[in-house]
């Protein structure tokens, strides 16, 4: 009994509860701690109520300022948005089809299975930004050109939004040259060619001939009420930002709403023909004083016939860059021609007031005297001083494969508040660069018999867009797990170099664009230059 007792009391003695009791002091610190805890929640809680009943007066104070938004681009919208609201009903109903159609097929042809292509996937996005015009097809084009804003798959799928649209009649051309030019139309032009040489969503272009001169030109003409359509179109995009903004704060960091602002004054731009004309006189004054109007040109533009809504320009005549035949009939070397032309682009970069932002064949030719001829001046972009040095050590480290270098200007360039380890991004980027020489390319040749059995032979380069577009994704991806965000201008300028990798490829496939010493990168001669602009 007695031991007994003992052991129950030794073992009641070792019990922490007893421990606690026998101990005063324990018992006042572990009622302490109680109490601490317990206030600790309640400041966490209060703090979390506090925080929440703040960003809800934050969401009631914006009310007001929301609805006059809305109710004031209502009203600038006026009785326009009605009627885009009715082609946007139909647009949704067409796509809805088929989608609808593609799901049976697809259903049918994998045994009930349902396919995974959602109606909102960026497939039937994309087909229905083509379906609603102008003004969709030039923000699926702007989703195309910013990878540091939008997801991959959307990026990947809008590459493929065309601006292709049916010609309107060649009467509302007449009607609408006449409203601009304020005088009959054969006082001015001795011959204008009814059948349009290209429409796209906003403009179609027709050739004429110049009654004072002779001289060829092509007119290209804004198609009749693209500007009600585009302000009706912008005006119910801004609305939905501004709700999605309201909706989820997080959105107002991204600056969702400047982004808006930004996309409407840059597509407002592309209607006034006149700023294309500006833009235009200022590559040929540039190619004047670099002494590169040998080398290349631009078309003039005659400013007694063009307007707001009208640009009569100079005919230039020659082939792209990518008709290997034509071209060698007009040079004999036509790796010189891509130097000319490479020497010429990266100069405008920094010595001239903007730059040509798409360079695909359409817009880059070899005209018929030798020069290359820089076409559609819509889309060009500038670029600050600051992000051209960041992407002349970035342009200078990938040519020599130097990753650290090419890291560090990457972090120059991109905004971030994070400290960023060089060496884990260097090993990153080199990953992505060791994989460009595995794009798959391929030299397409054609021949065809002419009446008098002579064979030509024409060739084009094929390179596979989605390896380059997805080469572009990985080097943006990457670069914001590191906290990086890119301004636009460096999508629009690795998006030029893209295409000149695939002339290169084709006109000089043994040449290192980059590391040529014929090739000028470096600021040296244009820096010399800078003085000039304000």
């Amino acid at each position: 009994m007695a031991s007994a007792a003992m052991r129950g009391g030794a073992s009641l003695s070792r019990s922490p509860l007893l421990l606690h009791l026998r101990n005063p002091k324990a018992t006042i610190r572990a009622v302490r701690f109680r109490k601490s805890n317990r206030i600790r929640v309640l400041s966490q809680y209060s703090q979390a109520r506090d925080s929440s009943s703040r960003i809800i007066q934050e969401r009631i104070n914006e009310l007001p300022k929301l609805f006059e938004d809305i109710i004031q681009t209502s009203i600038n919208t006026g009785p326009r948005g009605a009627l885009r609201f009715v082609q946007g009903v139909q647009a949704v109903i067409g796509v809805s089809g088929e989608w609808l159609n593609d799901l049976s097929q697809q259903t049918g042809n994998s045994s009930g299975r349902i396919p995974n292509q959602q109606l909102l996937s960026p497939l039937y996005l994309r087909k229905l930004f083509e379906r609603m015009g102008a003004t969709y097809i030039k923000l699926g084009q702007f989703v195309a050109s910013a990878p540091t804003l939008f997801p991959s798959e959307y990026v990947e799928e809008f590459q493929n939004c065309f601006d292709r649209a049916p010609a309107v009649s060649f009467s509302q051309i007449e009607r609408i040259l006449k409203e601009e030019l304020q005088r009959p139309l054969d006082s001015v032009y001795e011959y204008i060619d009814p059948e349009p040489i290209a429409s796209a969503s906003i403009a179609q272009v027709h050739a004429a001939r110049l009654k004072s001169s002779g001289k060829e030109v092509v007119i290209k003409v804004l198609k009749p009420g693209i500007e009600d359509i585009l302000v009706a179109d912008l005006n119910f995009v801004y609305v939905v930002s501004r709700v999605l903004e309201f909706l989820n704060p997080e959105l107002k960091r991204m600056s969702l709403v400047g982004i808006i602002k930004d996309i409407k004054e840059s597509m407002i731009e592309e209607t006034d023909f006149r700023k294309e004309a500006s833009n235009i006189e200022s590559f040929r004054t540039y190619l004047e004083r670099m002494g590169l109007d040998k080398q290349a040109k631009a078309p003039f533009v005659y400013t007694h016939c063009s307007t707001k809504r009208v640009l009569t320009m100079e005919r230039l005549y020659g082939v792209p860059l990518t008709d290997l035949d034509s071209i060698r009939e007009f040079v004999d070397d036509p790796e010189v021609t891509l130097v000319n032309a490479l020497n010429v682009w990266f100069g405008s970069l920094i010595s001239c007031e903007s730059f040509h932002a798409d360079v695909h064949a359409g817009n880059l030719w070899l005209l018929r005297d030798g020069r290359i001829g820089f076409l559609d001046f819509g889309i060009v972009g500038r670029i600050s001083p600051k992000t051209w040095a960041a992407m002349e050590i970035f342009l200078g480290s990938f040519a020599t494969e130097d990753y650290e270098s090419m890291a560090v200007s990457l972090i120059e360039m991109g905004a971030t508040g994070k400290n960023v380890d060089v060496k884990a991004f260097a090993n990153d980027l080199e990953k992505i660069f060791s994989s460009i020489q595995e794009l798959d390319t391929e030299i397409v040749v054609a021949t065809a018999r002419g009446p008098n059995a002579a064979t030509a032979v024409s060739a084009n380069v094929l390179v596979d867009d989605r390896q380059m577009n997805a080469l572009f994704l990985d080097l943006v991806r990457v670069s914001e797990s590191y906290g990086l965000r890119f301004p636009r201008e460096f999508a629009l300028l690795m998006k030029q170099l893209l295409y000149f990798d695939r002339y290169t490829r084709l006109l000089a496939p043994n040449m290192n664009m980059l590391q040529d010493q014929r090739i000028s990168v470096v600021s040296n001669r244009r820096m010399r230059n800078m003085n000039s602009f304000p």
